[in-house]
């Protein structure tokens, strides 16, 4: 299966989902993974239609994404991998979107540049739904407090909140979850769901999901 069938198959399972969750068309947005993909797999993407993308490390999108954003300047770009605060410079002038604020070193770091390069990415905060150790994300139970700090501390506009369940576990009370801290954050954005979990995510509210290996294929 090419990229352009593989991307419309994908395309056509959240349309899908959409409606047997009874959600407007269109609701959902999504972000096509191209970590470890070079540019070329990723002008395939682009030229099938695809704008907006996801990449998990500053300085693999270093290499190839100013060249891309010159290339195609409608193209979205979605860190969604964890940001080191010596990385904060770079992200801040790399992406439009940065999905894994979780702790206030990289909250302070990202509104510290923020306000050097006059830039504003859109910012959300990553949960840590599980309470993984090997995995990034600010506790749930310390969520809103943090989503208000990040707001009233630091002047950071959080746009929504954003999560990825334990490999083992049914994801339908992760997403639930994030969705009920949405909620009480006051926030409408909610990043969930991969290639193995997306369409339920869509049910569960997701309004962005983040599939690559379903668009690019494995390496």
């Amino acid at each position: 299966m090419e990229l352009q069938e593989r991307l419309d198959d994908v395309r056509s399972r959240i349309a899908m989902a959409e409606r047997e969750s009874g959600r407007a068309g269109g609701a959902v947005c999504l972000i096509a993974v191209s970590k470890t993909f070079d540019g070329d797999a990723i002008r395939l993407a682009i030229a099938a239609g695809q704008r907006v993308f996801g990449e998990n490390r500053v300085q693999e999108s270093q290499g190839k994404w100013p060249e891309l954003k010159a290339e195609t300047n409608d193209v979205e770009l979605h860190l969604i991998g964890p940001l080191q605060s010596n990385k904060a410079a770079e992200a801040v002038a790399l992406f439009d979107v940065i999905e894994t604020v979780d702790r206030e070193k990289i909250a302070r770091a990202l509104a510290t540049e923020m306000k050097h390069q006059g830039k504003a990415p859109r910012l959300y905060v990553q949960v840590n739904t599980g309470l993984e150790p090997q995995k990034a994300g600010i506790a749930p139970d310390e969520t809103p407090a943090f989503v208000a700090f990040c707001r009233s501390e630091l002047g950071l506009g959080i746009e929504g909140l954003m999560c990825i369940p334990p490999a083992d576990e049914n994801p339908g009370p992760h997403f639930a979850l994030l969705e009920k801290l949405a909620r009480t954050c006051g926030l409408d954005k909610l990043s969930m769901g991969m290639s193995g979990d997306y369409e339920i995510a869509v049910a569960f509210g997701a309004t962005s999901v983040r599939v690559g290996s379903a668009i690019f294929g494995t390496r």
